[in-house]
């Protein structure tokens, strides 16, 4: 016994303060109905009752409000938890009490996932009788070619204690334009169509109307935004006579993978009749009536390279042409010395729809092509390659020029003596653009430096097939960073005043700074999350802030039944703040129940941090020595007797 030294050892503690999580719910649902002031309420009734508690920390968590513009994904309170757990020991938690809606999307699997051993318990704020109506989206197309019917599926609820059926008005509104009214049944699924008209993300709009007394108009209405695409680019090009610059436009055509083109070149014109037998012609004769009657609707565009009148093409034939324009079609003539010859297509059917009216002269003289005062602001010449603003341009040099008056239409390049070079117009539904050389080509040789000839032509051919990042005349919106980034393009030097509809139905003016190269810009706070509308009187366009269909919104019903099972693990329970707006709060020992009638309960945790550790010999070395002396005597004087 005296070699193993036995003892007792006495710790020293210290006690810790109990920890209560008070988990505020911020999100956009709780601004609904009465739901805001029932939680400052609770809030304030609950720390009132705390600070009572002897020996109590309070910790207030506000989650569930995120960025605008940052991805969401419903109401986050339990990550903001786990993060706060993470910087306590565990034995000190008492207790959780939640104050929200009970739409929460991150609650925990299980109570053991939450790693506490604590009671949970839900404030639920909301009134009990709640209805709503509510548009879901069921399938929605990411991207679609334009031109072709598109269909989305979506479904009309009345959820809650008002289900009451019947047929609901849709207004369906695309990019901001004038809606369209569908009527369809309450809860039963249907297709709308749709299509696109445009190349870029387009927004489609839908809205029910309203039910009598409902929670929130916030999920009666949805959006979608679905990229266009253009299946392939179809173009005719006529060439009308073999030329240095015929292969130019063929090669820049045929580089871009979604073009089709079709690529004719008169070779062997009426007039040439030499009396060679067809048979020995490895030529074909011109489909005129296929190209330009039957199939002329079929392209999105037309150009011309050094056409003239030659009896190939028939003036029924070319007045298809220009009606093909007036009905939304796009022509490009690139002229050759004929056009300021009698021969030119201007003297056909095609004059009325073409920007410039030849004077006769033809100038063989170098020069370099620049960009006009009014292309600085368009977006097909505007920021062209090969040149610094207020700069000459760095480009090579042509030597022929065909001399115009522009009669109408935008004179985006000048040439020689600043004579009009590239000239671009609208002709009823469609448009026309007009090169009044024939020497691009060079560019495409290098020669003299060269210059961007290729991006010339496809912004030109996109101006034409109408794509929307190219219209001179444009409004848009975004969201980046939190903010609303307004950006109005427009010939026009001004500072227009632009009205911003906020997702609160809130309206806004905004003057926006006019820049020189053709945009006016403003930026504000994207402060609130959902559809933002602009419109300068003329053009509008919509953006969102945060994501199109918010989570938060699919079911705006206050309900416990989220977290219900994680309330039970627990041992906590859920109190409906209209019913009861001050339930008592008091400490339990974790055996009992940590809930009642018109109070909930936190855990008397009792946590403590050992500061130290006293030693006592149970046997201390100076008794076992008079104990062993004593007992020898004590054996002496027995053995003696």
């Amino acid at each position: 016994m005296a070699l193993a030294n036995p003892s007792a050892i006495e710790e020293q503690r210290e006690a810790l303060n109990d920890i209560v999580f008070v988990l505020v719910d911020e999100s956009q649902s709780q601004e609904l109905g009465p739901r805001s002031q029932q939680t400052q309420d609770a809030l304030a009734h609950t720390l009132e009752q705390l600070e009572t508690l002897e020996g109590t920390e309070v910790r207030v968590i506000r989650a569930g409000a995120d960025a605008i513009g940052v991805e969401q994904d419903g109401t986050k309170l339990f990550s903001a938890l786990g993060e706060a757990l993470s910087s306590v020991s565990r034995q000190q938690v008492s207790g959780v009490i939640v104050i929200s809606d009970g739409q929460v999307h991150d609650v925990p699997e299980n109570f053991t996932a939450l790693g506490i051993e604590a009671p949970v318990h839900l404030l639920l704020s909301g009134e009990e009788k709640e209805f709503d109506r509510r548009l879901t989206v069921v399938q929605a197309p990411g991207f679609g070619i334009v031109g072709q019917p598109q269909s989305l599926k979506l479904i009309v609820e009345d959820i809650g204690s008002e289900d009451r059926g019947g047929l609901v008005e849709l207004q369906i509104r695309q990019d901001g334009q004038d809606p369209r009214l569908v009527r369809v049944p309450v809860g039963v699924e249907q297709e709308i169509e749709f299509e696109l008209d445009r190349r870029g993300p387009s927004v489609l709009e839908v809205e029910a109307e309203p039910l009598t007394g409902e929670l929130s108009l916030a999920n009666n209405r949805t959006a979608i935004s679905v990229d266009g695409v253009r299946d392939r680019l179809r173009v005719l090009l006529v060439s009308g006579e073999p030329h240095a610059g015929e292969r130019a436009w063929r090669n820049i055509l045929k580089s871009d993978p979604s073009v089709d083109l079709v690529h004719f070149t008169i070779l062997r014109p009426p007039e040439k009749q030499d009396g060679t037998p067809i048979r020995e012609l490895s030529l074909i004769a011109f489909p005129t009536r296929e190209l330009f009657e039957l199939k002329l609707d079929e392209f999105d565009l037309v150009i011309f390279d050094r056409y003239r009148r030659r009896g190939v093409l028939p003036s029924i034939y070319l007045d298809n042409i220009a009606r093909y324009v007036e009905r939304g079609g796009a022509l490009l003539e690139a002229v050759g010395p004929t056009f300021a010859t009698p021969l030119s297509l201007y003297r056909t059917p095609l004059g009325r729809i073409l920007p410039v009216e030849p004077t006769g002269e033809i100038y063989e003289a170098g020069y370099r092509p620049k960009v006009t005062e009014l292309g600085e602001r368009h977006p097909v010449t505007a920021t062209l390659g090969g040149r610094k603003a207020n700069d000459p341009p760095e480009w090579g040099q042509w030597f022929r020029h065909i001399s115009g008056d522009s009669l109408r239409g935008s004179i985006v390049m000048s040439g020689l003596d600043d004579r009009p070079l590239l000239v671009l117009d609208r002709v009823g539904e469609g448009r026309v653009a007009q090169f009044m050389s024939d020497h691009m080509w060079l560019w495409s040789r290098g020669f003299d430096g060269g210059g961007p000839q290729a991006e010339l032509l496809r912004r030109i051919s996109h101006w034409l097939m109408k794509e929307p990042e190219l219209e001179e005349e444009d409004l848009r919106a975004s969201v980046v960073d939190g903010r609303l980034e307004i950006t109005r393009r427009s010939l026009i030097v001004d500072n227009p005043e632009i009205d911003v509809v906020l997702p609160s139905g809130k309206q806004q003016k905004v003057t926006l700074e006019p820049g020189d190269d053709g945009i006016a810009r403003a930026s504000i706070d994207a402060s609130e999350a959902g559809l933002y509308r602009i419109s300068d009187g003329v053009l509008s366009a919509v953006t969102a802030a945060g994501p199109l269909n918010p989570r938060e919104f699919e079911n705006a019903l206050s309900s416990a039944v989220p977290m219900q099972a994680l309330l039970k693990d627990s041992g906590g329970t859920s109190v409906r703040l209209a019913k009861n707006s001050e339930p008592g709060l008091r400490k339990v020992s974790p055996s009992r129940d940590q809930f009642g009638r018109n109070w909930i309960g936190i855990r008397d945790a009792r946590g403590y941090v050992v500061t130290g550790v006293n030693q006592v010999p149970l046997l201390p070395a100076i008794l076992l020595l008079f104990v062993l002396v004593g007992g020898a005597i004590a054996a002496w004087f027995r053995e003696g007797h």
